[in-house]
């Protein structure tokens, strides 16, 4: 159950709807997620929108490393939405099962190719250091250029707020949506007992 009550077409103001209903003109095509709790502020939603869209659909890394990065970053954040809503993107975007079942497990796998693996490499460092060490820097910037590695951090931090903002207001999972993880909140690991 949510923290906070999520607006609805028919509780939102004129603002929020605006804002709601450019959203579902995009190339999302709906409005789901930390975006339901963004509308509290409407100019945020928007803003938060249209970089969304641009991270997700409009940068120079090809589907399938986006969802790996997105996947890591989700599991790094215990993420159990943002794991749910991307595991399926990456199935679509022809990430085998085995990887993400070893990403929901914390581990990385060692049979990956090489591309997929520096991206992984990537996200992983940078979700666990807040940073990446020159070797890993170095190996993105050659392989993938400048615009690429950006564009890579930045889709790492964009989904570690989406990530946050998910947990922290207990954004419910899609109806029928098994969580893959607990939150932290409800994990005995961070909080010793249920909050």
């Amino acid at each position: 159950m949510p923290r906070i009550d999520l607006p609805t077409p028919e509780t939102m103001s004129p603002e929020q709807r605006r804002v709601h209903d450019k959203v579902i003109a995009g190339k999302r095509g709906r409005l789901r997620g930390p975006l339901r709790a963004a509308l509290y502020n409407p100019e945020l939603a928007e803003r938060w929108s249209a970089m969304g869209e641009l991270l997700r659909y409009d940068t120079t890394l090809p589907p399938r490393l986006s969802e790996l990065a997105i996947l890591v970053t989700a599991r790094a954040c215990s993420s159990p939405f943002e794991w749910a809503a991307h595991k399926t993107e990456a199935e679509k975007a022809g990430v085998e099962a085995w990887i993400i079942e070893a990403l929901r497990e914390r581990r990385i796998p060692i049979e990956l190719a090489p591309d997929d693996a520096l991206v992984v490499r990537y996200a992983s460092e940078l979700n666990a250091h807040r940073s990446v060490s020159d070797a890993t820097y170095a190996a993105a910037l050659a392989r993938f250029g400048a615009r690429t590695v950006v564009e890579l951090t930045a889709l790492v931090g964009y989904y570690t707020l989406v990530a946050m903002t998910l947990n922290a207001h207990q954004i419910p999972l899609e109806p029928g949506v098994v969580a893959a993880f607990p939150l932290p909140q409800d994990d005995p690991a961070v909080w010793g007992t249920p909050q």
